[in-house]
């Protein structure tokens, strides 16, 4: 089997598994995964986050997004630019009216919002669809996140939400899929060491 068969198998299975999980035990899945990202002392330090909201199944991390807003953060938002197949983090200042369902439905700014720069961001979200102990992560297929992560500060710890049924022994990984410095899930925080 192909990496790539690989990776698209794990897809499948991992979404389907996600999609089963009852509403109740998700949204008291997100407010544990939220209420720990919140303690983090990198987290609590930056002043400028690049967030993702909830796309399909995924827990709420729209709830990480409305603590930094009123924790008066400068909240990032990516936008997919379909022409250059990247990223671009736009400041959003309000979850309703700042957001419009994007590209494949996943929410995004709105093109009023403006940009963040990449080199500020000084701390990041990264969603995903599975995660292994070594900071593994398997995306939705697109790379869009493997390109943009790269562009940031070395120094911008780059941490996951996930459900703990996320977590696998082993993420097919290729050379230029990026990893993950830490995952929080609703039980624990796993620490990636390398």
């Amino acid at each position: 089997m192909t990496l790539r068969d690989r990776k698209r198998t794990l897809r499948d299975s991992m979404l389907a598994t996600r999609d089963a999980l009852d509403a109740e035990a998700r949204s008291a899945a997100s407010r544990a995964i939220a209420s720990r990202i919140e303690s983090l002392d990198a987290y609590r330090q930056a002043s400028v986050v690049l967030l993702t909201l909830p796309y399909r199944s995924e827990w709420d991390a729209a709830l990480v997004a409305a603590h930094a807003l009123a924790d008066g953060k400068t909240v990032a938002i990516p936008r997919v630019d379909r022409g250059a197949r990247m990223l671009r983090p736009l400041r959003i200042r309000n979850l309703v009216s700042d957001i419009e369902p994007g590209y494949r439905g996943i929410p995004e700014p709105r093109d009023h919002c403006g940009s963040v720069a990449v080199e500020s961001i000084e701390w990041v979200l990264v969603p995903g669809v599975a995660f292994d102990a070594g900071g593994g992560r398997l995306g939705y297929g697109g790379g869009y996140y493997d390109r943009l992560l790269p562009l940031l500060s070395g120094e911008a710890p780059r941490v996951a939400g996930a459900f703990e049924v996320q977590l696998v022994d082993a993420v097919p990984a290729a050379p230029h899929d990026v990893l993950v410095d830490c995952i929080v899930t609703e039980r624990r925080l796993l620490t990636v060491v390398r």
